[in-house]
C-alpha cells in the first residue's frame, strides 16, 4: 500500500502588516506625520528651513510636509520633526504628544514600523512676534 501524503498549505500573514510589494513614497509619510503634528496642540508651527519656505511661496499652498524628515527601509520608518511651539506651552508634553500621534497615524495608515519619532525645537512663537506678523501683513496689503 502506498501512502498518500498531505500537502499543506501554509498561509502566513506579516506580523508588520500586509503591506509586502507595496512602495509608499517617504514623502507620503512626511504629509501623514505633518498633517498628525498640526493637529497637536502647543505647535505653532513646522520649522522646515529655506526650501520649504519657498516652495509655500511659489506654489501659494501650504507645505504639509514642512519641517518632517522621514528616512526609511523596508520594514520601519525613523522620523524627524522640526517644530515651533507656542509660548506657554509644556515642551516635553507637546514633544510627547506629537511621538504618539505621528507613530500611531503612520503605522496605522501604511502598515510600516515606527522605529523612531525625534522631535526637535525650533523656536518658540511668542505673542510679540503674532503682532510683528500681523503688521506685516497689513503692509503687504495695502
Amino acid at each position: 500500500m502506498e501512502e498518500k501524503k498531505e500537502e499543506i498549505l501554509e498561509i502566513t500573514e506579516n506580523e508588520e502588516g500586509a503591506n509586502d510589494g507595496i512602495k509608499i513614497a517617504n514623502d507620503v509619510v512626511a504629509v501623514i506625520a505633518g498633517v498628525a503634528v498640526s493637529e497637536v496642540p502647543g505647535v505653532a508651527s513646522m520649522s522646515g528651513g529655506f526650501a520649504g519656505g519657498i516652495t509655500e511661496v511659489l506654489s501659494g499652498k501650504k507645505n504639509l510636509s514642512k519641517g518632517i524628515k522621514v528616512d526609511a527601509d523596508e520594514k520601519e520608518v525613523k522620523i524627524d520633526v522640526n517644530i515651533i511651539v507656542e509660548y506657554g506651552s509644556r515642551i516635553p508634553d507637546v514633544a510627547f504628544e506629537i511621538q504618539n500621534r505621528v507613530k500611531k497615524s503612520v503605522e496605522n495608515m501604511t502598515g510600516l514600523k515606527v522605529a523612531e519619532v525625534n522631535v526637535h525645537v525650533q523656536g518658540v512663537k511668542t505673542e510679540k512676534d503674532e503682532d510683528d506678523e500681523k503688521e506685516i501683513e497689513k503692509e503687504d496689503k495695502e
